[in-house]
């Protein structure tokens, strides 16, 4: 099991959340993908930040420095949801599903619902 990575601030994880979301990017390109982003050099020192922290690494392109996660998509989902399942619902996956399910905008096909009791059974077979 891997080190827990030191925690990141709301502007460190808006600029990772635009980091999974592109695959990767240089300053300028996280930049435009930020809602009122702060100056360039605010940009690249926060990616230097998360490279210190764990959270980003990078890879040299001509002068340009390319950033991309550390961890990959679905380690850092995973990550997510149990800190939340964690600090919202007291560890109960049980009452986190139900409050999924309970979204006023939610509207499941046929096809979900087989999907999600498939995996339900599933997870009960496995003991989990």
């Amino acid at each position: 099991m891997s080190t827990p990575k030191p925690p990141m601030s709301r502007r460190e994880r808006e600029v990772m959340d635009v980091l999974y979301r592109i695959g990767e990017g240089t300053v300028a390109e996280v930049m435009a993908e930020l809602v009122d982003p702060p100056t360039y050099s605010a940009v690249r020192s926060t990616l230097r930040i998360l490279e210190g922290k764990g959270h980003a690494g990078h890879r040299e392109d001509g002068p340009r420095y390319v950033y991309v996660p550390a961890v990959g998509r679905e380690q850092a989902q995973r990550a997510a949801l149990n800190h939340v399942v964690d600090t919202f619902f007291d560890g109960s996956s049980d009452h986190a599903l139900v409050a999924l399910l309970r979204r006023s905008d939610l509207e499941l096909t046929e096809k979900q619902i087989q999907r999600l009791a498939r995996e339900i059974r599933k997870a009960g077979e496995e003991g989990r």
